[in-house]
């Protein structure tokens, strides 16, 4: 079966946050904008998703839904099938959103004034998730090698063996830099958690959307001790664009750590909503083949990227992920302040990315940017050239 990625779908009036021009004018002054930036895609959904969610709406009563058995073995059978992970329905805990796991977990395993290490640049509510709740935020910046960035392992031992450090935040694949961490260096960082008993909190949501010809590694599968250690935070709302229904799988294998999380769950009366459900059946039981269109679709974007890089704009540099949908542009070369290559990149390009600035409180931000390319490829194309009729002169 064939899926048209190809054909542009037509967001506004449909209550989306990147699509509104209302939203448009109050971020960037700029209703004429071009988004891309905000982290969902511009196509439509598997179609065995939108026609299970229209069978749900089809039904005149929209009460409390709830964790089904056919819910949960969903994402037990997905996991089996995609990555090798054999998990149990009772280590599945739900949460609206993989956001609110995270902060569930800070507050668990620091307490006020305690270490959160986070690996910057990284998907930049983490620094809002350790600082709003009064943890003491540790940054262990990734290694840029020329473009292929890398793990500190030495500063993360360093951090990690601090007496106040309680929890190590892992963004596996990374967002924003694309990197899809290898077993070995998964093996390293739970060998170095293990050592000095700081928990680990995965979030794996960009896991699904691991590119051609990249493997992704559950962290949880690289050993029984990693996995009895760890939180892992998965959900189909990135690789099934289903961000809107508010629908995250938190698996964690050790007992006792479930059990502690779910009391802290317990007085939210959190409950996945029906058409969250029934949208995650019918993505891990029907929508295995539309995925893997997908992933050929955003491999062929990200390579067209750098095409259009090299023979348009040769000083952006710019490396292909290894995962996501998000390009991470290296501006740098230009010279320009941060200040101004955002106010480039809206009101001379008139392109909204993500400012680099954001993802990384140190610095490593400064002069580049992120770009969504899960869109059409003729949306992908009037943005970059945009931006380098924007930047091609200085």
């Amino acid at each position: 079966m064939q899926y048209d990625f190809d054909r542009p779908i037509d967001r506004t009036g449909t209550i989306s946050i990147k699509w509104s021009p209302e939203l448009r004018t109050q971020m960037y002054k700029e209703r004429e904008i071009l988004p891309m930036g905000i982290a969902d895609m511009d196509f439509p959904t598997a179609p065995a998703v939108a026609e299970a969610v229209g069978r749900r709406a089809a039904h005149p009563t929209y009460g409390y839904g709830y964790p089904s058995p056919d819910y949960l073995q969903a994402c037990v059978d997905w996991q089996r099938r995609r990555n090798g992970w054999e998990i149990r329905p009772d280590w599945i805990l739900y949460t609206p959103g993989v956001n609110l796991a995270l902060v569930c977990a800070i507050e668990m395993y620091a307490a006020p004034g305690e270490g959160v290490i986070v690996q910057s640049p990284v998907y930049y509510p983490y620094f809002d998730y350790v600082r709003g709740t009064g943890r003491k935020l540790l940054l262990n910046p990734l290694r840029n090698r020329e473009g292929r960035y890398e793990m500190d392992l030495e500063g993360l031992e360093r951090l990690a063996a601090a007496p106040d450090t309680r929890l190590l935040i892992l963004c596996s694949p990374h967002n924003p830099v694309g990197r899809v961490w290898s077993r070995a260096e998964l093996e390293q960082v739970g060998a170095i958690c293990l050592r000095h008993g700081v928990m680990v909190a995965v979030d794996e949501i960009h896991a699904d959307l691991t590119l051609p010809p990249h493997r992704f590694v559950p962290y949880a599968t690289v050993s029984e001790a990693m996995a009895q250690h760890c939180i892992v935070c998965t959900s189909p709302s990135k690789s099934f664009n289903l961000a809107g229904l508010l629908v995250s799988d938190i698996i964690i294998p050790n007992d006792t750590i479930r059990a502690a999380f779910a009391a802290k769950l317990a007085p939210y009366y959190l409950w996945p909503g029906n058409f969250g459900a029934v949208a995650q059946i019918a993505a891990y039981n029907e929508g295995e083949a539309w995925l893997d269109a997908l992933r050929a679709y955003l491999a062929d974007n990200a390579r067209y990227i750098a095409d259009f890089l090299a023979d348009r704009l040769p000083q952006v540099r710019y490396r292909i992920p290894e995962g996501t949908y998000l390009a991470w542009l290296d501006f740098r070369a230009l010279g320009l302040t941060p200040e101004a290559l955002w106010e480039r990149m809206l009101h001379r390009a008139r392109v909204a990315t993500d400012n680099g600035v954001l993802f990384g409180p140190a610095g490593e931000g400064d002069g580049f940017q992120r770009l969504n390319f899960a869109c059409p490829r003729s949306q992908l194309t009037e943005a970059l050239t945009r931006i380098a009729g924007a930047f091609a002169s200085r």
